[in-house]
């Protein structure tokens, strides 16, 4: 004799049998498939996790602060002939202490012109300050008779990361003056957003004062959202010091790859053209 299966059970809990046995009609998703269903959702939540970690990291980089000198070609010969013709005019050396002088130009190289100068004058400040008008002045007379360029493809790298969503900053040495008379020579005026000298922040290379200041201004939201290029071993160091997220050395100036290296740069290239690959930054 077949059992009744309602035997023994109230009415209210028939009625309960009966809804529950409604829900699960043929066609519908039984309890076991439940748990497959929990189970492909928890991989959709983690590969949806994992691509929501690449778009953050592609979007880590906020600010890339360059140097101009090294997006600039030949500026180091134009640095020592201009120092030498400064040497001539100012008497802030003598002659025959010239080379040392020179050896000491490019070991500081990228650092804060003024700066370079108060050294050599032994703090004569009144010295410094014709040593360094001087430089100023056969620095622009060279320019004007020669010309400068920009590194192959520079310009365009800044047009190509500020495209991928990072804001340019631009920093030099150079005072103001010097500065805008290279940029007038590039037309670079309008290629970043924020140009800087040391008189705008304080202090120049190896001091972190320019890149912080860039950071500052342009508002970004952490140093480690920063990334700091450069060719010599000054501008690595202000990266660091400013506790930038890279710090990258370019081989285009004066200083090799092992100066700077034990400078603290994350990472040399060869060329500026290698930088939107390197930094993630590149849809290729």
């Amino acid at each position: 004799m077949t059992s009744n299966p309602t035997a023994g059970l109230s009415a209210d809990e028939i009625a309960e049998r009966d809804e529950l046995a409604e829900l699960a009609e043929p066609g519908e998703t039984d309890s076991r498939d439940l748990y497959v269903d929990l189970d492909d959702l928890d991989e959709q939540f983690d590969d949806l996790g994992d691509d929501l970690d690449e778009d953050e990291e592609s979007s880590d980089i906020e600010l890339i602060v360059f140097d101009l000198a090294g997006m600039t070609v030949a500026d180091g010969v134009v640095v020592e002939r201009a120092f030498a013709l400064a040497v001539e005019r100012s008497g802030i050396v003598a002659v025959e202490a010239l080379e040392p002088a020179l050896e000491f130009v490019r070991d500081t190289m990228g650092q804060s012109k003024i700066g370079v100068f108060r050294v050599l004058a032994g703090g004569d400040e009144e010295l410094a300050q014709r040593g360094n008008a001087a430089f100023e002045g056969a620095y622009a007379e060279l320019v004007a008779s020669e010309g400068i360029a920009e590194i192959v493809g520079a310009a365009d790298v800044v047009k190509e990361l500020h495209g991928a969503g990072a804001s340019i900053a631009i920093t030099t040495g150079f005072s103001p003056e010097t500065r805008d008379l290279i940029l007038d020579e590039l037309g670079w005026h309008d290629l970043a957003a924020l140009v800087l000298s040391p008189a705008d922040a304080g202090r120049g290379y190896p001091h972190p004062d320019l890149p912080l200041t860039a950071l500052l201004r342009t508002e970004a939201s952490a140093v480690d959202a920063m990334v700091v290029v450069g060719d010599t071993a000054s501008v690595i160091e202000s990266g660091v010091n400013a506790g930038a997220g890279w710090v990258v050395g370019v081989l285009s100036g004066a200083h090799d790859r092992d100066a700077l290296e034990a400078a603290g740069a994350d990472a040399v290239i060869d060329a500026i053209t290698e930088l939107p690959a390197l930094l993630g930054l590149r849809g290729e």
